[in-house]
């Protein structure tokens, strides 16, 4: 049994991890409960902070069987009523005991309950060093971390990219790796199309996690971005080609997962005629692209699409009304049912609004 510590989207985390794992258990609003036959990997996880395995023993038990050596533990507690106190009460209690009989302890604290994904990542807490260990406490639970999201290494791959352009937006890595998950178990070696590649980071997530990449874009310029940023990496197994999404013809491919057309940036929100006009542009390149794809795929190909949706006066998203249109093009909407599963921040005029779908 694995627990996994939801993003800041956790809706969207816990479609990632069904996606991936099946069916999941909710403990609460940022805790995820699953089980999978081989252990998970965080870092091909981009909705998740931390994973921890859960134990059969107390804390000081697993920490008595620990090799001779300097021991660092931490400890998270997600019960109700926890309090950095009381977290700092029991790890203190835990070395105490540890130090009589003779072992090294340091205790690493936090500001709160629970450790920041930061702390825990540069204090060693990820569960590569078996000494260096975290726990997180679930009412009378307790489970040893095994991954700690690397948020320096996203930093290197979103800033290290060597060819760069705000104008065609900027895909962060975590989402490009969700997408990519949204399209379920894949063998390694399938190829993953994006179709609205820009500088391609969702390629470059894709070959990271052991698929083969397959790009197009309308914009020559932005192709070439791609590739200078693939081969920055040293990334071999991919193709480019210069295309429009609404008339291309692709070679067999796996999966589709990208970031469609999110219409113009905005630093305001849009008036109801600015809006009716971006839905209208940004709803006929999707329909465009999803027409022409679907006699080019097999049945049961999974495409997973970040739509643009904006922000209004009330505090809600105004998506595109497009779901229908999509299903009579004959894809199946496997999140049709939701509200919208949406990536966005706080205040942020264009949401990005996730669509699952499969071609029947």
């Amino acid at each position: 049994m694995y627990l996994a510590v939801l993003g800041r989207e956790p809706e969207l985390s816990n479609v990632e991890l069904e996606s991936l794992f099946g069916k999941i258990t909710h403990l609460t609003n940022n805790l995820s409960l699953f089980n999978s036959k081989t252990t998970p990997d965080i870092n091909r996880l981009g909705g998740s902070l931390k994973l921890a395995e859960k134990l059969s023993e107390r804390p000081l038990e697993f920490l008595s069987k620990i090799e001779d050596g300097k021991i660092t533990i931490g400890i998270s507690d997600y019960s109700k009523g926890a309090s950095k106190k009381s977290t700092t009460l029991e790890a203190m209690k835990l070395k105490k005991i540890l130090t009589r009989h003779g072992r090294s302890v340091r205790v690493v604290l936090g500001d709160d309950a629970v450790l920041s994904t930061a702390t825990s990542l540069h204090n060693g807490l990820s569960g590569k060093n078996l000494r260096k260990v975290e726990f997180i406490k679930v009412d009378n639970d307790y489970y040893r971390v095994i991954g700690v999201q690397d948020i320096d290494a996203y930093s290197r791959r979103d800033q290290g990219r060597p060819a760069r352009d705000a104008k065609v937006g900027m895909l962060p890595p975590k989402l490009a790796q969700i997408l990519i998950n949204l399209c379920g178990p894949l063998r390694q070696g399938s190829v993953i199309l994006d179709p609205f590649c820009g500088t391609g980071v969702l390629l470059q997530e894709a070959l990271l996690m052991g698929y083969s990449a397959y790009g197009t874009d309308i914009s020559d310029r932005i192709v070439g971005f791609a590739k200078k940023n693939l081969d920055y990496f040293k990334f071999t197994d991919y193709k480019l080609e210069v295309g429009d999404a609404t008339n291309h013809k692709w070679n067999p491919i796996d999966a589709i997962a990208c970031e469609g057309y999110l219409g113009k940036p905005m630093s305001n929100i849009p008036s109801e005629i600015e809006l009716k006009e971006q839905k209208q542009e940004c709803s006929s390149i999707i329909l465009g692209f999803l027409k022409n794809l679907s006699g080019q795929i097999s049945k049961n190909t999974p495409v997973v699409i970040a739509a643009p949706a904006w922000l209004r006066e009330n505090g809600e998203y105004s998506r595109l009304e497009i779901l229908d249109q999509i299903e009579n093009m004959g894809y199946n909407v496997e999140n049709k049912s939701r509200e919208g599963l949406f990536y966005h921040r706080e205040g942020q005029i264009v949401a990005r609004d996730i669509i699952i779908l499969r071609k029947v």
